[in-house]
């Protein structure tokens, strides 16, 4: 079976871990900052905050952000749903904005149609490693006075004219799950060059304590092990050489399928790095079977395929049961095109054309 995801993990990981445990000092300590002082340099910005996971650093960078009760922040519905829940958790009201069908992210123009006087907050995923189009977004969010939070939890290493993205906003956000393009077990990560916002973020995700035994607001334990800073120490120095290989299968999975009637494979947008964390097509009514029968030939053929994701946020039961009733169209339409193929380092030449071959066999 060719998984749809593996994380790639190699003796260098396996002896930090090691050593960590030979040294006593496994909880939060001087590999952590390791890590943290190493993935501000990597992605361009002053400050990096590890946390326990990719939702943690999402309603870390929020709080920090003062997002409070009855706040409305604006975002995608077509993302997991920790984008939206992470809002939740602060008790404001995550209001969402349709999608650019082309990228599958947030289109600015309907960002604005949804901003009234309770709006207090962006916050855009880069999707599957897409960057969203940053500069119409910061020019909607700089006019109306909203704080833009990048959510680019499956986004390490992509760029948008040349500056990587958790760098452009006030803050941005990663995740260190195993499926993700680097990763710590679990964990998460927060980007800023506001030093009050780190300030924060670094209180908050130590039980509200500005110092030993010091609280001064409502915290969490959101705090890193060394043991995870670790791995993501030795992770981080072999990114950009994941992220080749993503983007090295990519190319060959669009040539190889680029001719294929009712595939659309994925469109990259001029001055941006596409980091595929997922390589997401679009299986239209013009292919010769449907979307779930293609993914049950995949998988007789040992393929992983995956649909990120079936539905919007909003239509979750969840969200149903909360009353909302949102239509976004363009969403609506290409959660039931969208389909993943693998594309991750672990995949090989013979891999890609093996995936390739199977879904042209059903075209013909």
């Amino acid at each position: 079976m060719i998984p749809i995801a593996k994380p790639t993990i190699g003796p260098e990981e396996k002896n930090a871990v090691l050593d960590v445990l030979d040294s006593g000092m496994i909880a939060q300590g001087s590999k952590t900052k390791e890590l943290e002082d190493a993935f501000a340099n990597y992605i361009g910005t002053e400050h990096a905050i590890a946390v326990t996971s990719g939702t943690s650093a999402l309603h870390c960078a929020l709080l920090a952000s003062g997002i409070k009760e009855g706040d409305e922040v604006i975002t995608t519905p077509f993302s997991f749903t920790a984008t939206a829940n992470s809002i939740l958790y602060c008790g404001a009201k995550p209001v969402f904005a349709d999608i650019d069908p082309e990228t599958f992210n947030i289109d600015p123009l309907k960002i604005e149609e949804q901003i009234t006087s309770k709006t207090k907050a962006v916050l855009v995923v880069h999707l599957f490693g897409n960057p969203c189009d940053m500069d119409r977004i910061k020019e909607v969010c700089n006019k109306h006075k909203l704080s833009l939070i990048e959510d680019a939890c499956q986004a390490h290493g992509a760029k948008y004219k040349g500056q990587k993205v958790g760098s452009i906003g006030d803050c941005g956000v990663f995740s260190l799950y195993p499926t993700k393009n680097m990763t710590t077990g679990e964990g998460g990560m927060i980007t800023t060059n506001s030093p009050e916002i780190a300030k924060k973020c670094r209180i908050i995700r130590d039980h509200g304590q500005d110092g030993r035994d010091n609280q001064v607001l409502l915290g969490y334990n959101y705090r890193m092990t060394d043991i995870q800073a670790a791995i993501g120490v030795e992770q981080l120095k072999k990114l950009e050489g994941f992220i080749e290989k993503r983007i090295n299968n990519a190319n060959m999975l669009t040539e190889g399928l680029k001719d294929v009637k009712g595939i659309i494979t994925p469109i990259i947008k001029k001055d941006t790095r596409h980091v595929f964390n997922q390589y997401t097509l679009r299986v239209t009514d013009e292919f010769k079977m449907s979307r779930e029968e293609l993914i049950q030939k995949l998988k007789d053929a040992g393929i992983g395929a995956f649909v990120y994701y079936p539905k919007p946020i909003y239509r979750q039961k969840y969200y149903q049961d909360s009353g909302y009733t949102d239509n976004c169209k363009n969403t609506e339409n290409i959660t039931k095109e969208v389909l993943s193929i693998p594309v991750h380092p672990n995949v090989t030449e013979d891999d890609v054309r093996k995936i390739i071959d199977t879904i042209t066999k059903q075209a013909s």
